[in-house]
């Protein structure tokens, strides 16, 4: 399945999974959750339970910028 446009992610909900946002991203899921818990890319992580939320905006933004 093909990475999302920009335009797709900026029609998501205010907080989407790590497995959608690694599509968006073009990674992994394990990739993302290693760079999230070491802190490598500037995205705040909701913890709802035992799952973890991206927020939209912040992930959006950080396509914006690369």
């Amino acid at each position: 399945m093909p990475n999302p446009t920009l335009d797709e992610i900026r029609e998501w909900p205010a907080t989407v999974s790590v497995a959608s946002a690694a599509q968006a991203l073009g990674v992994s899921k394990s990739w993302l959750h290693t760079a999230l818990k070491q802190e490598l890319l500037p995205l705040r992580v909701l913890r709802v339970g035992r799952r973890h939320r991206i927020i939209t905006a912040e992930l959006i933004r950080f396509l914006e910028a690369a």
